[in-house]
């Protein structure tokens, strides 16, 4: 059949998985506040804060689209889908997601659907929460004397099935281990880092609302964390740390200079 003139195939838009960080606006990429000001149309996740919401331009079209535990405003099938139909609609989305989208963010899960669906995207990384809660926490990870080696990892797995965490991996010394959205299983974890080879008196701290002004961290060791963590009524989000440099938190942590935020 002649191809028709009159109505040539629409072009699809273009999606951008841009990561916001950890919570403070002040560590955003200039390349991730370019976004966000000329965005027209953004889904968001829940630890997307006010302060990075208030960036986009007046009349940009939001939908919240965030997962808290056992409450997700959308199921993360139906947010790929969205995606995928804006932008065969034309429209270019900007996909918003807190720390960066490539870790524990399921980025890639939406990135993979898109390139399936022949919808362009880019990616705009952002700083982890590992990163910024190291870095306001006083808790460097990695250190030549202390940890030679990084591991990022979940600390739930997928939806109604138990934990599952490679044990050996995460049981090594010499290491820096920083677990994300484990404080749920935080008893579990720390017993099963003990029962595959980490003494109980391995260093181990907790930080709630990394980089935000709320930020609280408790520091025990693998067999005190627990019952700190209990006390000081720590809830997400959170990560843990293992490993033998959060030990250096009592050298660093008191000698941060506190800067005032000069605003964006």
């Amino acid at each position: 059949m002649p191809r028709d003139l009159d109505h040539p195939p629409r072009r699809p838009g273009t999606v951008t998985l841009l990561g916001a960080g950890p919570g403070d606006p002040e560590l955003l990429t200039v390349k991730a506040v370019k976004a966000l000001q000329c965005a027209r149309l953004v889904l968001y996740d829940h630890l997307v804060g006010d302060e990075v919401l208030a960036l986009l331009p007046p009349g940009c079209e939001q939908h919240y689209v965030g997962k808290e535990a056992a409450r997700h405003a959308l199921p993360q099938r139906e947010i790929t889908a969205l995606l995928v139909r804006l932008a065969h609609e034309g429209r270019d989305v900007l996909r918003l997601k807190g720390g960066d989208g490539y870790i524990f963010g399921r980025g890639g899960e939406e990135a993979e659907a898109l390139a399936i669906a022949g919808v362009p995207f880019q990616v705009i990384p952002g700083l982890t929460a590992a990163q910024g809660a190291a870095a306001t926490a006083g808790i460097p990870l990695t250190h030549r004397d202390h940890g030679r080696a990084l591991v990022l990892a979940t600390g739930h797995g997928r939806e109604g099935q138990p934990l599952d965490l490679d044990w050996s991996l995460l049981a090594r010394p010499q290491q820096t281990s920083v677990i994300y959205m484990g404080v749920a299983h935080l008893p579990a974890i720390c017993a099963g880092l003990v029962a595959h080879g980490l003494s109980a008196d391995t260093p181990a701290a907790l930080v709630e609302r990394a980089t935000l002004p709320g930020q609280r961290c408790v520091e025990g060791t693998l067999a005190t964390l627990p019952a700190l963590a209990a006390d000081a009524g720590i809830q997400p989000p959170a990560l843990i740390f293992v490993g033998e440099v959060v030990r250096l938190r009592a050298l660093l942590a008191p000698a941060m200079a506190v800067v005032a935020p000069s605003g964006l």
